[in-house]
């Protein structure tokens, strides 16, 4: 069981950080300091990304609190 959890762990870490990777770097912390003169919408792809960013994060969080659990 506690394989599994580490198995699961490891997939989610991957998944995590690709959607990192695949998000858009214009609305960082440049817009934070000046850079950003407008505010943009996600649209589309963009938004399906940034959402399953959110969840897959949450999963990486549940997953290492489980895993802490089963040591």
């Amino acid at each position: 069981m506690k394989l599994l959890f580490l198995i699961l762990h490891s997939v989610v870490s991957v998944l995590l950080v690709t959607f990192v990777l695949l998000q858009s770097s214009q609305g960082g912390l440049g817009s934070a300091f000046g850079g950003g003169e407008f505010y943009r919408t996600k649209r589309g792809a963009e938004r399906v990304i940034f959402t399953a960013t959110i969840v897959t994060a949450v999963a990486f969080f549940i997953t290492s609190i489980v895993n802490l659990i089963a040591r």
